[in-house]
C-alpha cells in the first residue's frame, strides 16, 4: 500500500497537479484552471494563488461522473456534450490560509471531476481546478482534509 499523500502541488502554468509525499512525486495529473485567470476576487470565476488545505470532502462512493449542486449528489451522470460546467465525481472544497485568498472557501473553489474532459490541460474552468474523474477518484482516495495545496502560476 502506497503512503498516504501529504502536499498536492498545482501549476497553473503547466496545468497540472502533483502529489507528493516526503518530497517525492508520487502521481501527476493533468487539469484545468480557470479560463479567466488567477486571481482571488468574490465573483472573478479565477484560480486563487497560494498556500491552502483541503477543507472538505465530498463524495465518497459516488458514481463516477454523479453530478453534484451545492454539493449534494443530484442522481445524474454529466456527459461531455452538455454546455453546463458541472461538478462531478468527487470534490475536495478548498480552505485558503493567506491573507489574500482567505475567500477562498466562501467562493467555492474545489478540486473536483467535470463533463468537459476534452478540455483538461488548458484553462477552461469558472475558477476551480477540474480533473478527469478518475484521476479525481484517485486523488480523493490518496489524500485527507487538512493535506496542503499550493497552487502557483
Amino acid at each position: 500500500m502506497q503512503p498516504r499523500a501529504r502536499k498536492i502541488r498545482v501549476s497553473i502554468a503547466r496545468q497540472t497537479l502533483e502529489l507528493f509525499h516526503g518530497g517525492k512525486v508520487l502521481r501527476r495529473f493533468a487539469i484545468s484552471t480557470s479560463k479567466f485567470g488567477e486571481g482571488c476576487e468574490p465573483g472573478s470565476y479565477k484560480t486563487p494563488l497560494g498556500r491552502f488545505v483541503v477543507a472538505e470532502k465530498i463524495g465518497g462512493g459516488a458514481a463516477m461522473g454523479e453530478v453534484f449542486k451545492a454539493r449534494v449528489p443530484l442522481g445524474k451522470i454529466g456527459c461531455e456534450d452538455e454546455p453546463d460546467d458541472f461538478v462531478q465525481t468527487r470534490i475536495l472544497w478548498l480552505a485558503g490560509l493567506d491573507e489574500e485568498n482567505g475567500n477562498t472557501r466562501e467562493r467555492y473553489i474545489y478540486l473536483h471531476g467535470t463533463n468537459h474532459e476534452s478540455e483538461i490541460g488548458r484553462k477552461a474552468s469558472h475558477g476551480c481546478v477540474r480533473m478527469r474523474n478518475a484521476d479525481i477518484v484517485e486523488l480523493f482516495e490518496e489524500v485527507e482534509e487538512g493535506t496542503e495545496v499550493v497552487i502557483e502560476s
